[in-house]
């Protein structure tokens, strides 16, 4: 397990802990990757082997990185409920190679609490103060309101111009392929850069 015997805070916020992940997690990271509800914008489910090895994955680039999909904690409870992160969008011809995204999944049993908002929110200011990104990206089916509405809660902003059919969705799914983009662009570079 490449999971720490201490996680690595990212940030924190009002009620939660953005973290690396631990062993106490798994199970948690299982759920999201198979529950239909929370994998309906994606063209497969994972099972516990492919969820165990993209967990291995994900928190090594946390812990080396400092980048990566986060375990998102709820601190009444210390509990995971999700994730939440700031990643290389990895979307050649697409996306410059630098350009981070922002992205997202929680476990449903904790839908409707403003998790995610709270969470994303708090990472794109980091993102921009700490990390000094100019941008940050989001994409989502265009069909995926849940997602789209929590881009807007934060800031973001559609690009339809930048909206693209994603290449890794197969051609058995054509209702995923077209995805929409959302940007945040950095205050301080629009501060140096207005209009």
């Amino acid at each position: 397990m490449s999971g720490a015997a201490e996680p690595r805070i990212i940030l924190e916020t009002e009620r939660l802990l953005l973290r690396s992940w631990l062993e106490q997690d798994r199970d948690l990271f299982r759920e999201i990757n198979a529950d239909p509800k929370v994998m309906e914008f994606f063209p497969f489910r994972r099972n516990h082997s492919e969820s165990d090895l993209l967990f291995e994955r994900v928190n090594a680039m946390v812990l080396e990185e400092g980048l990566g999909f986060y375990a998102v904690e709820l601190k009444e409870t210390q509990e995971a409920v999700g994730f939440c992160g700031l990643a290389p969008a990895n979307m050649p011809g697409i996306f410059p190679p630098e350009m981070i995204e922002i992205g997202w999944r929680l476990a449903t049993r904790f839908w409707g609490h403003g998790y995610v908002t709270e969470a994303a929110a708090a990472l794109l200011d980091h993102a921009f103060r700490v990390r000094g990104l100019r941008s940050v990206v989001s994409f989502a089916v265009a069909s995926n309101h849940r997602s789209t509405a929590v881009m807007q809660r934060i800031g973001m902003k559609a690009f339809p111009n930048l909206d693209f059919d994603h290449p890794r969705v197969p051609d058995s799914h054509p209702h995923l392929k077209r995805h929409v983009t959302y940007v945040a662009i950095n205050p301080a570079e629009l501060a140096r850069h207005p209009g």
